[in-house]
């Protein structure tokens, strides 16, 4: 797949048909509230679907309650291993890369802030988190799991919010394109898989390519699940890493929404680290990952702790170095991961489950009124564009 400034442009005028249609149909017929309440009790796939849900919503659900066809459950399979390998660091690359990358595109960082909902971080983090962990389970798509509900509310959530800006005609979609609109809906896929992986190594992280292939992969079913177009997305890593450059030429950039989400952001983080010495290592990390000029437009603060920083990858080699000559070293550090992810997913959602809902409005002030082997070790495809 060949990816253009004109092939990008028509990816920012299309949506997400099937759950726009449904939001819509929802919104005409004053059902929202109604679905909004049925779907709380709606947490694990194969559960039954509660009486009076409207007949929009569950043929949505219905469609929806499966993944693509094509699926390599093999793939999968790699990809729930590496997670687990590295479930510590993928986690620290979601919130101090990941996450920050999303503030450094102005036009998403100005949608993120227009939700009430996505307004607080936490909550933003804490459903990020669980979604990844809820993909990452054994039965991710079996009866019972709670990945599948999770996507689908997703997918809901994104079409209402196109669906709010675009009815009240306050969105300028010459200047950014439909809401949530396929381009971005890819650009993050980009942000939460190969983002991910080039921060895990930048952090000195060993990787199989096969492992690293993997996740890519998980985040493409995930990214049909969410109505991403598979006639667009790339395909592999090597495919991948020319859309990602591309986007992030077309449109990374300071502004002051991503300046204040980030701030909050630290905040957040700062408060779960325990006490007050080390607040500052949060930025340092931030500005580490996603580089001087990206943190420069966020606004990260610049602190003693930037060349402290510098050192984690080789602390994480040392840490690697244990886990590969020892068995019991291997099995201390992955239970430690998962310790250190439950640690800050509880911080995050106060030991609660996070439920997605359509909103009903927006903030007025944004013009709305309503374990693989580590042979093969893995680099990062090579940039497109010259510094």
């Amino acid at each position: 797949m060949t990816c253009t400034e004109a092939s990008m442009d028509a990816l920012r005028l299309a949506g997400d048909e099937l759950a726009d249609a449904t939001v819509a149909t929802l919104f005409a017929r004053g059902e929202v509230g109604k679905f909004n309440t049925l779907m709380r009790y709606v947490s694990t796939a194969g559960s039954p679907l509660p009486d009076g849900l409207p007949d929009v919503a569950r043929e949505y659900l219905h469609v929806t309650s499966a993944p693509p066809a094509w699926v390599d459950w093999g793939e999968m399979e790699k990809a729930r291993l590496f997670f687990i390998d590295n479930n510590v660091h993928i986690s620290t690359a979601l919130s101090f890369a990941s996450m920050p990358a999303c503030y450094l595109v102005p036009h998403v960082a100005k949608l993120l802030s227009a939700s009430h909902g996505l307004a607080y971080p936490s909550k933003r983090m804490a459903e990020t988190g669980q979604f990844t962990v809820h993909l990452m389970q054994p039965d991710a798509f079996e009866a019972g799991s709670r990945f599948i509900p999770a996507a689908q509310k997703v997918r809901l959530l994104h079409a209402s919010i196109r669906h709010h800006l675009e009815r009240e005609n306050r969105w300028d979609t010459d200047a950014y394109g439909v809401p949530i609109c396929q381009e971005d809906m890819i650009g993050g896929q980009m942000f939460f898989s190969l983002l991910v992986l080039d921060s895990l190594h930048r952090l000195g992280i060993h990787m199989s390519s096969e492992g690293a292939d993997a996740y890519y992969y998980a985040w493409r079913v995930v990214g049909a699940m969410l109505g991403v177009s598979q006639d667009a997305v790339p395909q592999s890593l090597d495919e991948a890493r020319p859309f990602l450059d591309l986007y992030m030429v077309r449109h990374m950039g300071p502004s002051p929404e991503g300046a204040h989400l980030t701030r909050q952001l630290i905040d957040l983080y700062e408060e779960v680290v325990p006490g007050t010495v080390f607040d500052p290592i949060v930025s340092a990390l931030i500005r580490y990952l996603v580089g001087d000029t990206c943190a420069d437009w966020l606004e990260v603060p610049r602190s003693p702790f930037d060349t402290v920083a510098k050192a984690v990858p080789h602390l994480l080699g040392v840490l690697e170095t244990i886990e590969d000559r020892s068995p019991f070293g291997a099995w201390a550090l992955d239970r430690l991961g998962h310790l250190t992810t439950i640690f800050e997913l509880s911080s995050l959602t106060r030991g609660r489950v996070m439920h997605y809902s359509i909103p009903e409005h927006l903030k007025k002030e944004y013009g709305v009124s309503s374990a693989p082997s580590r042979t093969r070790r893995w680099t990062p495809p090579a940039a497109t564009f010259a510094d």
